[in-house]
This record gives C-alpha cells, sequence and structure tokens, in this order.
C-alpha cells in the first residue's frame, strides 16, 4: 500500500500491476483474494487503480476469477490479457461485457501449442484482432507492444475509425525503444511505462528471463536503439 500513498502524495499519474502469484495464490485462492482486496480499496480510497498481471497458463483461469470476483464490487481494478493464449479472444469478450479495462500485450511465457500460438504471424494477427475489439469498446485499455508493426496497425485502425488518441494508451517497458516512446509522446499518444519496483526487482528480472531465455535476445536487441 506504500506505494499508492506515494504516488498520492507525488501527485503522479501512475498506477499499480501485480501479479497474483506475489499476492499469495499459491497459499491459495481466497488468500490471494483477501490480500488483492486490500490493495483494491485502499487505491480506490486515493483515487487510483490496480492492474492484475498475468502469468503463465497454469494460473490464467484463477487470475480471471480474481478479477471478475472484484470488478463486480471495485470498478477500478484491471486486467492483462496474452495475445499468443488460444482461449483470449474468449476472455476479452468477457471482459469487456462488463466493462473492464484490458491491457492487452503478446505474452512472454513458454506455452505449450495446446494453449499457445507458437508462430509469430499468428501471435501478431491475434493481438490485432484483440486489439480492434479493444479500440471498438469505449473503454481506456492499454496496449502494451514494442513491435512496430503492432503500434502502426493500432495507429492505423484508429485513424481510419475516427478514434481519438486520448481513447486509449501505448505501454512500454522502463529503458525500452525510448526513441520510439518519445516519438509516440510527440505524435500525441498516451504512453505510460512499466517499471518493475521495489527492492527484489533484480530477481523478478532474472524469473522473467527464466521463463523464456528468448525475452533475453529481445531485451539486447532492443536496449540499445534509443
Amino acid at each position: 500500500m506504500t506505494i499508492f500513498d506515494r504516488i498520492s502524495r507525488e501527485k503522479l499519474n501512475a498506477n499499480v500491476s501485480i501479479k497474483p502469484t506475489q499476492m499469495g495464490l499459491g497459499l491459495g485462492y481466497y488468500v490471494c483474494k483477501e490480500n488483492l482486496e486490500a490493495l483494491v480499496v485502499h487505491a480506490r480510497k486515493l483515487d487510483n487503480f490496480l492492474r492484475i498481471d498475468m502469468e503463465d497458463s497454469g494460473v490464467t483461469q484463477a487470475t480471471l476469477d480474481l478479477f471478475f470476483g472484484m470488478h463486480s464490487a471495485h470498478e477500478n481494478v484491471g486486467i492483462v490479457i496474452q495475445a499468443y493464449l488460444l482461449r483470449s479472444e474468449y476472455d476479452v469478450r468477457r471482459v469487456l461485457d462488463v466493462k473492464g479495462r484490458i491491457r492487452l500485450c503478446k505474452g512472454a511465457y513458454r506455452e505449450p501449442r495446446q494453449v499457445a500460438y507458437q508462430r509469430k504471424r499468428d501471435v501478431d494477427q491475434n493481438f490485432i484482432r484483440l486489439m480492434k475489439l479493444l479500440l471498438d469498446s469505449n473503454i481506456h485499455h492499454g496496449i502494451a507492444t514494442h513491435d512496430e508493426n503492432m503500434i502502426r496497425a493500432t495507429i492505423d485502425y484508429a485513424r481510419a475509425n475516427r478514434i481519438p488518441k486520448g481513447a486509449f494508451e501505448f505501454q512500454m517497458l522502463y529503458g525500452i525503444r525510448r526513441d520510439m516512446q518519445r516519438q509516440l509522446v510527440g505524435d500525441g499518444y498516451a504512453v505510460r511505462i512499466y517499471v518493475p519496483y521495489g527492492s527484489d526487482w533484480y530477481p523478478y528480472n532474472m524469473r522473467r528471463l527464466a521463463e523464456r531465455p528468448a525475452n533475453l535476445f529481445f531485451l539486447l536487441k532492443n536496449l540499445f536503439r534509443q
């Protein structure tokens, strides 16, 4: 809760994203729900927002259950959807039915073909399909990608359908493609930067790299494109 207090005190345009396993999901669904709900309630008192992050497919359903269970009572909670999962269009439509706010990303975990697209082309096609659903919903969503083709597809679709620049935002990682971040802001688009926060930032980053070694290649390839 300290981070919400600091955001409020500093008057920052920032919110918090947290993974359910960090909040006790491994100890049980209701343990995690109680911990998350305490954060959501505190955030609402400060006029802020909590995003429930998505992890590997083994906890996808539990994560969505947490979101739906809380969103019915607390509108200041959102969810992440991963475009590489086969189930994601169904999940997006369900979240939109309750007017939930989504961060759309491609997905960074190694998943079997039974649950996820394996080819980049298929993931990209699904990302674009889901992006269009989000932009058409009249709800403020986050389009989270560093892929220039996905960014261009989003901009082109928004222009073609007269969707205002302020109706959505791009979301990117801290330190990755800062040139693109500056360009988008200069063109009038909102860009939210995702920053690992706290004393355990190093183990977090190492875990993300271990989950999918291709993440390391992506990081190195884009880190110096500033």
